[in-house]
């Protein structure tokens, strides 16, 4: 049985596995002695870390094509790291066995050194930390690589998706994807309005595994027929997110706030131009994601 750290604050309980790259396991709203999940709670014994309720992602998010990046004239070499993926995907930190540094009733602090994932050497730090049932998420990312590299990082939740499930997150531009998941260009979100999340609207019936850019930080999640909400309030780092569902069919969906766009660092103008972060020897860099439930429901609105 893997090791969990739990938190509560009698509002809300939180559950964090650290030899699962810190993920979380369960965040439950604790409602009259029942526990209400928030996110979709991992099985009992978790095989891997996707079947987690939320992965840490560093030092990128999603996909990096061509086996690795150029950066300052030198090309950096990625190997794949998930059986199936023929591109490496959301960095190591999700894969790792992070130390427990610290810990209260509310709060945990978990630290991971990563040794060496192609040029990318880093310490990281996460704080959960429960406050009247809302759920802090803080990251902390130190470079030790020997020379400046563009980070990436974010936070990927995987949420209950019903058959009335909301979702508002007012974004300028979707990414679309090709075959392998990796860009195939960028559109308005208005030339595709069943994405088009200015107004709650239910999740698509089909496929969605796209980024969305000039995104304001703010979402909502919405269970008309839990009545329960889910605000997400980020910082200005995290510009993007990425919305994945195999179809109307699937218990799940994810919503993941995260720096950057899929595959930027291959991307024209990368790394500055989208989101990427670049970190010289020593640097730090520090996001952060806040997750509000709220039983305020328009009672009509369940039916």
């Amino acid at each position: 049985m893997l090791r969990t750290v739990t938190i509560a604050d009698g509002i809300a309980s939180a559950s964090i596995v650290p030899a699962l790259g810190a993920g979380l396991s369960r965040y439950d709203l604790m409602d009259g002695g029942n526990s209400e999940p928030l996110l979709r709670p991992s099985p009992a014994k978790p095989r891997g870390p996707f079947e987690l309720a939320l992965n840490l992602l560093i030092p990128w998010s999603n996909r990096i094509s061509t086996s690795g990046f150029s950066y300052n004239g030198q090309f950096h070499t990625l190997a794949p790291n998930l059986k199936g993926e023929p591109y490496p995907i959301h960095g190591d930190a999700f894969q790792g066995v992070w130390s427990v540094v610290e810990t209260t009733p509310i709060s945990a602090l978990l630290r991971f050194s990563n040794h060496g994932t192609g040029p990318f050497f880093y310490d990281a730090e996460v704080l959960y930390l429960l406050d009247k049932g809302a759920l802090t998420l803080r990251l902390k990312i130190t470079s030790r690589s020997k020379i400046a590299l563009p980070f990436g990082f974010g936070f990927h939740p995987w949420f209950i998706r019903s058959r009335k499930t909301r979702l508002t997150a007012p974004a300028k531009s979707v990414w679309l994807e090709d075959a392998r998941h990796l860009p195939a260009g960028v559109i308005s979100v208005q030339q595709k309005p069943e994405w088009d999340f200015t107004m709650a609207r239910v999740l698509p019936a089909g496929w969605i595994n796209n980024g969305f850019e000039g995104w304001s930080g703010t979402a909502l999640i919405e269970w008309p027929d839990r009545r329960l909400s889910l605000s997400i309030v980020t910082d200005s780092k995290l510009s993007t997110y990425v919305v994945y569902s195999p179809s109307s069919q699937s218990d799940f969906f994810c919503f993941e706030p995260v720096s950057h766009p899929v595959d930027a660092h291959n991307l024209p103008c990368a790394p500055r131009g989208y989101g990427l972060t670049v970190l010289t020897p020593g640097e730090s860099i520090v996001t952060s994601c806040v997750l509000t439930p709220s039983r305020t429901f328009p009672a009509e609105l369940a039916y």
